[in-house]
């Protein structure tokens, strides 16, 4: 039977430091994909962003890491064998330090194809290929409260245009971490009578990664 999750107790963590930048000078195609970093001081456990020249499936992105050694780390559970051939790059831990509590719902979109037309003037059905994908974008209401830590940091990221890592952990452990955009005005909204919200939108940069644990 499936792990199933639920839209109940989970925790939404933000991005509130980011280290300074280690220098990676090799990522290897393989699964995990083992990352060269001379004394990076990394932890198995540990998140970090990863900026990448050349293998641009993992440029951008958040992941965890495991197999931690002096000079190198691994991706977890990220399978880079058919990606594309790293020039160069780095790595920075993040630290999760900012908790949001205040969401109501969430709808996810994106991550489909943008789909090119390969007819020709032979064919006589309509052919086509992937493209590029779109970007993930996750929405969100909120309840407003313009005093809250967590609606005041996610607007100051927006205000500035700036990247934040985004955790998400569900109650049987199962977790998704994106970098991403944030979008929000603290703007209220709602009907009569009912609780006022805001609408939070953040778009990633990157695909997201996803754990079991």
């Amino acid at each position: 039977m499936a792990n199933v999750s639920i839209w109940a107790g989970v925790a939404v963590a933000i991005q509130s430091a980011l280290a300074a930048s280690k220098t990676v000078t090799a990522v290897t195609k393989a699964s995990p994909g083992a990352v060269s970093s001379t004394a990076h001081g990394y932890s198995d456990g540990d998140y970090v962003l990863i900026t990448a020249l050349g293998m641009s499936q993992i440029n951008g992105r958040v992941f965890r890491v495991s197999g931690s050694a002096t000079n190198s780390f691994n991706l977890e559970a990220e399978d880079t064998t058919l990606y594309d051939t790293f020039t160069s790059g780095g790595a920075q831990k993040i630290t999760f330090g900012t908790t949001v509590s205040t969401l109501t719902t969430v709808n996810a979109s994106g991550g489909d194809f943008d789909f090119i037309d390969t007819t020709t003037i032979h064919d006589l059905i309509k052919s086509q290929i992937p493209g590029q994908a779109t970007s993930s974008t996750y929405t969100f209401d909120s309840i407003w409260d313009v005093a809250d830590a967590g609606l005041v940091a996610l607007k100051t990221a927006s205000d500035n245009k700036a990247q934040r890592c985004v955790r998400f952990t569900f109650a049987n452990a199962q977790k998704l971490v994106f970098n991403g955009y944030i979008g929000t005005t603290l703007s209220p909204t709602g009907s009569a009578g009912d609780k006022v919200t805001t609408p939070v939108t953040i778009t990633a940069f990157g695909r997201p990664t996803v754990y079991s644990t």
